[in-house]
């Protein structure tokens, strides 16, 4: 893959108009007028993040991503340790969002007459996302740019309309005084911002299937963030202006509708159900993206000795990691089974608790990584300037650290859970780690030690067909 090809994944996988009609009520509710700045600071420290992570990437080339990156500035125990608590991430993520898919889906077909339960829905994106995963990367790839670029144009619309007429009360940069931006209950409008982020970082984890990853990846890295953190400042700032100074009221009172109905009143009806549908298709780029990220975990670790070694394989006509791609799916059918025959609700529960814990999950890695640059460059002087390999990364671990507090301080907000059993989820993340900690050493004991950083690609390598093939090929 090329640098586009790389974009299209990631920004697929931050769900442009799934998060804006997800999220967007919900900071507008808790910030008011400066919601959009939140957006803007969000995008400001995940930039600090991707100076240091782009920084890294351009020495280390993995499709272990995160655990990568950790093992190689914190060491292996650190690694191992992270390799449990990714999995446990994108996995709540991937399966959260099933739950929205199946909710979505089963809305907009009974608009036109069909009545199904959330399951079928459900069930049937499982398949297509575990075929396309198992084929050739880049026609993922095609898939998911096709549906990212409707969802964007048809928001992009809107932002343009809306600024054209100046909005409800007129144009103005309100959203972006300091006084509106640390208004209300600032923690958690800037908690969903960062939400609606997460996915940007599997960047690094296509380095093995991009075209000289050494340049491509770190590119693809600072197109996103910028990319993303563009469009979700524009396009809160734009719904703001269409709502105007009842945007807070607006959002509490019919959150579901929050987006849409300024979207009917400046831009009409017709474009209002051509977004109902692209959300179903934004929320399926997203399933896609991710499983795509887990297959790439799996092989990864399967290759480096934490997971069964048949996962470290690649398909000899494809060149995809077939089996991990496989597995994945399977995986997510029993889990999502399980779900499905406890009753459980699929938004309240299913989607709210899952992606609220993928969410602290995530941000706890990213904050993992920006400390593990410091260190890694620290023992190798002279390989990256002080602000790339220093300050920025800094900078980034003090914001991402302060999401996780926030996370962790609002997270009944976050997933709707108030006590009992379900309050104690975070507590997953530690038990992850620990578990693949655990799984580490008894591979050590056994004398299959885990080595988590692979060699780097030898892009000279003529007999590899892919970077895949040729990290494999250096590893046996």
């Amino acid at each position: 893959m090329g640098t586009s090809g790389i974009v299209f994944f990631v920004v697929a996988a931050a769900a442009p108009l799934g998060a804006t009609l997800g999220a967007g009520p919900v900071a507008f509710s808790a910030n008011g007028t400066g919601a959009p700045g939140m957006y803007l600071v969000a995008a400001v420290v995940l930039l600090l993040f991707a100076v240091g992570y782009a920084t890294m990437s351009r020495h280390l080339t993995s499709a272990g991503g995160f655990t990568t990156y950790i093992a190689a500035g914190l060491g292996d125990r650190a690694g191992h340790a992270s390799a449990g608590i990714a999995l446990l991430a994108y996995n709540c993520m991937l399966l959260g969002l099933f739950g929205q898919f199946g909710v979505f889906a089963a809305d907009l077909l009974a608009r036109y007459g069909v009545e199904v339960t959330w399951q079928v829905p459900a069930v049937v994106a499982l398949l297509a996302v575990g075929v396309l995963g198992y084929l050739e990367v880049n026609l993922s790839a095609k898939v998911l740019g096709v549906l990212m670029i409707a969802e964007v144009l048809i928001l992009l619309v809107f932002d343009a309309v809306v600024i054209s007429r100046g909005g409800s009360d007129g144009l103005n940069v309100d959203a972006f005084a300091p006084s509106n931006v640390l208004s209300g209950t600032p923690g958690i409008a800037l908690l969903f911002a960062f939400t609606c982020f997460v996915g940007f970082e599997a960047t690094t984890i296509y380095g093995e299937e991009a075209r000289d990853p050494h340049r491509t990846v770190p590119r693809a890295t600072y197109v996103a963030v910028i990319l993303i953190g563009i469009f979700y400042t524009l396009t809160t700032w734009a719904i703001g202006l269409a709502h105007g100074p009842d945007a807070q009221s607006a959002a509490a009172e019919d959150p579901v509708g929050f987006v849409t109905t300024a979207n009917t009143a400046f831009v009409g009806a017709l474009s209002t159900e051509v977004m109902e549908i692209l959300v179903v298709t934004s929320v399926f780029a997203v399933l896609l993206a991710f499983h795509n990220t887990l297959s790439r975990y799996m092989f990864s670790l399967g290759r480096a000795g934490l997971l069964p070694p048949a996962l470290g394989s690649t398909h000899h006509r494809f060149h995809s990691p077939h089996r991990a791609s496989v597995v994945q799916s399977v995986l997510t059918l029993a889990v999502l089974g399980a779900f499905m025959v406890a009753g459980a609700d699929p938004f309240a529960q299913l989607y709210s608790w899952l992606v609220g814990l993928g969410t602290i999950a995530v941000l706890t890695l990213q904050t993992a990584v920006a400390v593990a640059v410091v260190v890694y460059f620290r023992r190798r002087a002279g390989r990256g300037g002080f602000w790339q390999t220093m300050v920025a990364p800094m900078l980034g671990a003090v914001g991402l650290g302060s999401g996780i507090v926030l996370a962790l301080a609002n997270f009944d907000v976050l997933t709707g859970i108030t006590g009992g059993p379900a309050s104690l989820l975070p507590w997953l993340i530690p038990v992850a780690g620990v578990l693949s900690l655990a799984t580490g050493m008894v591979a050590s004991l056994r004398r299959r030690p885990v080595r988590l950083v692979a060699p780097v690609v030898d892009s000279a390598d003529s007999t590899a067909k892919t970077p895949s093939q040729a990290a494999q090929k250096a590893v046996d």
